[in-house]
């Protein structure tokens, strides 16, 4: 079996390359990618910048190259359910994305429910409240380009995803603010803008950094022990 994983980010698969093993580049025209046997299957990550925009196209080329049996939307997300705690396991069972909605296959063991799929960070409790009323469990930004994909190709999808702040909590850091065109965050424009509130936004990011390394972790030991 043939599956191939996309992400936002080659800072989400940390886990996944700790328990792969063959690990090789491949040539393929994203930001990043990489060929590799995990848990028996054939793999092809692939990370290519945030939104759904940028996340369909990863898609694309990673089935024009690799012609999986499964896609996989995958790495962080943000809690919409209380339940939720950081480095917690989502598996949506479909991806809403404004009137449209994507069926996901079942995956055992981590949570499961709807999962939002948007085109910007949520970043405040009560943004998050809000499109929790919809019955959403967790909202990431990529999901639904993936999934658009791979229905188009008639290509079971998955999406799995890893939790990195909570439903309560507030950013004090606008990510927003410094995503830049490419699908990237703009790293020294958010540590320029943290630099003149130190004592809320700098804390906030060593401690994203932390849970991010717990999530990536999380999400490689599930795949690394998972059968599809």
């Amino acid at each position: 079996m043939r599956i191939l994983y996309v992400a936002s980010d080659r800072m989400e698969f940390p886990g996944f390359l700790r328990r792969a093993i063959k690990v090789s580049p491949e040539d393929l025209a994203v930001d990043w990618s990489r060929r590799a046997l995990l848990n028996g299957y054939e793999t092809l990550l692939v990370a290519n910048g945030v939104g759904p925009v940028r996340a369909a196209a990863a898609a694309e080329k990673g089935i024009e190259a690799f012609t999986p049996d499964a896609i996989v939307s995958t790495g962080f997300c943000g809690a919409l359910s209380p339940r939720l705690r950081i480095a917690d396991l989502v598996a949506a069972n479909q991806i809403i994305a404004g009137d449209q909605i994507y069926a996901s296959h079942p995956i055992k063991g981590p949570w499961a429910g709807s999962v939002r799929s948007i085109s910007y960070v949520a970043r405040t409790a009560e943004e998050k409240r809000a499109l929790a009323s919809e019955g959403a469990i967790a909202v990431e930004m990529e999901a639904a380009g993936v999934a658009a994909k791979a229905l188009r190709h008639s290509i079971p999808f998955y999406c799995v995803r890893a939790v990195t702040d909570l439903a309560g909590e507030t950013l004090a850091n606008d990510f927003n603010k410094a995503l830049r065109s490419d699908g990237h965050f703009d790293t020294i424009c958010i540590l320029r803008v943290a630099l003149l509130h130190p004592a809320t936004r700098l804390p906030e990011l060593v401690r994203l950094r932390k849970r991010c390394v717990l999530a990536a972790r999380a999400l490689g030991d599930f795949f690394a022990d998972n059968r599809f």
